[in-house]
């Protein structure tokens, strides 16, 4: 089936053309003056040729100067470093994509590794915490619990009508930093602008949404500053029906491939609501199956240091949330792929949460944490659980600063030689170690990855590891580029099992030499391109990719989708007819 025609693909903002005779794609817009220069999507400063200036009426409206892209580069680079923070940088950054879009993005690409940090974690949740404070301009789409019978119109209100992917939240548990209600939209806004800079999915095609259902966030509440609604919470089946209608008016407007991402939600809802809609929409968990990817194939190029198979490995998790749970599965499937029975494959993963290592009989146990349930004294500390059942890996996912003690780490190198020790809790405020205290504690034994960046670590032997972070931008832009090329309806593990494996897969000799278990952030859209190519093919394999006729070379047609940074040009389709056909008639009186 193909995609709803080149209508649905083209901006509301502009139309593509190809000139014959020139050769070359130009851009067409119907909108003229300020509405060129004030629209991020259009606008490209003092880009803009004489002829554009004139064409457009905005000549006049700007300096008598034209710059290339790499002036302007140059220009926002010295502004960013004149900033006094990283909040300051935070701000400056959403500015500029609220200014010039494909400018944002070409800073971005410039030095993925010094940006990726400012735009998402862990600024984004020092931003979160004082969006309030530091909100500017409104991007994405609000739907309140108000709204509930009225979520198709607020979306014909959105301008874009090519969406595909959307980023939804209700803003309860943001990164480690818990309920911030409305002001968590600054984490759909940053998921997609990974989207873009990460996995070339186009901006206008990405529309970020919050779903304010209330905060129970009594700070909030009271300050006057905050831009959501006033009041506690509304849970039950009002918070359902309002999921539901939202879903299916997503759906309705922008088709069933319109991928919907699930982001930063709640435990109590997290798992059910991906449960409810995995099966009927195109839909998936980031913070579940995303992090489980990102952590599996750390995990997977652990291996080629260790010389060992996943299922010979026992695995004990800090928290039993949704990172972890989302992890854990993937892991049993990852050993069960290699022969093991899957009940044998359970038993090698353990879980302690708040109230202690989560054994057979314990009261309370949520479905999902029954299934990671072993005959077992109860243990309430983790130091204990550790010593007692000597793991080969530790992984902490429940935002508890500094839950992986000395003592810990020290007993996790006496009984392995190569200890794995995953630290994935963001930001890095809530890191369950430092790679710095994993490193020295274990002699540089230690295989090491985060959630949220570290520096580089020189011991005093002059080894220097780079940790590396597991960070969910190596899977969900490729995931979603894979999903939206070939329009794919339901996202089912195995398709995070194979990102998981072609990202461990891109992970070279040189990269474990140095510590790290990812390649390095400067390569991810390639990363992403090539991630998305491999689950193209399983969704083609499995008949699962609803896009015909199946694209003979998948690179060179995802490729032929991404985003591209370099200005457009705007200029009249000019030509000229045969003389005689544009002869004036005229006649006598």
């Amino acid at each position: 089936m193909a995609r709803a025609g080149l209508v649905r693909r083209e901006s509301v903002e502009t139309e593509m053309h190809k000139s014959e005779d020139k050769g070359k794609t130009f851009v067409y817009t119907k909108k003229r003056g300020y509405d060129v220069t004030r629209n991020p999507l259009l606008n490209k400063g003092m880009a803009f040729s004489l002829e554009e200036r004139l064409q457009l009426g905005i000549h006049g409206l700007l300096p008598p100067c034209f710059n290339s892209q790499d002036v302007q580069l140059q220009r926002v680079l010295q502004n960013y470093d004149m900033k006094r923070d990283e909040l300051d940088r935070y701000v400056f950054l959403m500015g500029l994509q609220d200014r010039n879009e494909k400018l944002f993005y070409r800073v971005l690409l410039s030095d993925i590794e010094r940006f990726m940090p400012i735009i998402y974690t862990p600024t984004v949740g020092l931003a979160c915490q004082k969006y309030g404070l530091i909100f500017r301009r409104p991007r994405g789409l609000f739907i309140t619990i108000h709204d509930h019978g009225h979520i198709s119109t607020l979306l014909q209100n959105w301008p874009e009508k090519d969406i595909r992917a959307v980023c939804v939240t209700d803003g309860e548990r943001i990164l480690g930093l818990g309920d911030l209600g409305c002001c968590g939209m600054g984490i759909p806004v940053g998921k997609l602008a990974l989207y873009t800079a990460c996995g070339g999915v186009p901006p206008q095609q990405c529309l970020p949404v919050m779903l304010d259902v209330g905060t129970d966030n009594e700070v909030l509440l009271k300050d006057p500053l905050y831009i959501g609604l006033r009041h506690k919470r509304v849970r039950g089946q009002a918070y359902d029906d309002l999921l539901d209608e939202f879903m299916t008016a997503v759906s309705d407007r922008y088709g069933m491939d319109c991928l919907i991402q699930f982001e930063d939600f709640a435990n109590v809802n997290a798992f059910r609501l991906l449960s409810k809609y995995r099966n009927k929409y195109c839909t998936f968990n980031d913070d579940i199956q995303g992090t489980a990817a990102v952590a599996v194939a750390g995990l997977l190029a652990a291996l080629r240091i260790t010389k060992t198979k996943m299922c010979d490995h026992t695995i004990v998790f800090q928290g039993a949330g949704e990172a972890a749970m989302g992890i854990a599965e993937l892991i049993a499937m990852a050993m069960e792929k290699e022969g093991l029975a899957k009940d044998q494959c359970l038993k090698k993963i353990w879980m302690v949460d708040s109230k202690g290592l989560i054994v057979k009989g314990r009261d309370q146990l949520t479905h999902e944490k029954e299934m990671f349930a072993h005959k077992h004294p109860q243990m309430e500390k983790l130091e204990d659980v550790v010593r007692e059942l000597k793991p080969t890996a530790i992984i902490g996912a429940a935002a508890i600063a500094g839950a992986f003690t000395q003592q810990i780490i020290k007993d996790m190198a006496s009984f392995n030689e190569r200890p794995i020790i995953f630290a994935l809790s963001n930001p890095t405020s809530k890191a369950e170690c430092t790679a710095e205290q994993c490193y020295t504690l274990t002699e540089g034994r230690g295989i090491f990855a985060s959630g949220s960046p570290f520096d580089p670590v020189t011991l005093s032997d002059g080894r220097t590891f780079f940790p590396g972070q597991g960070n969910n931008a190596y899977i969900f832009p490729g995931v979603g580029l894979a999903v939206t090329a070939c329009a794919v309806r339901h996202i089912n593990e195995e398709i995070f099992l194979t990102a998981a494996e072609a990202l461990a897969h891109q992970v070279t000799e040189k990269d474990l030499a140095e510590g790290r278990l990812y390649p390095p952030l400067s390569s991810i859209r390639d990363v992403s391109l090539r991630l998305a190519v491999k689950v193209m093919e399983y969704a083609y394999e499995r008949n699962m990719a609803a896009l015909r006729p199946e694209p003979s070379d998948k690179e060179a047609y995802v490729r032929s989708l991404t985003y591209s940074t370099d200005y457009d040009e705007f200029a009249v389709d000019s030509y000229r007819w045969p003389e005689d056909s544009v002869a004036v008639q005229t006649c006598k009186l």
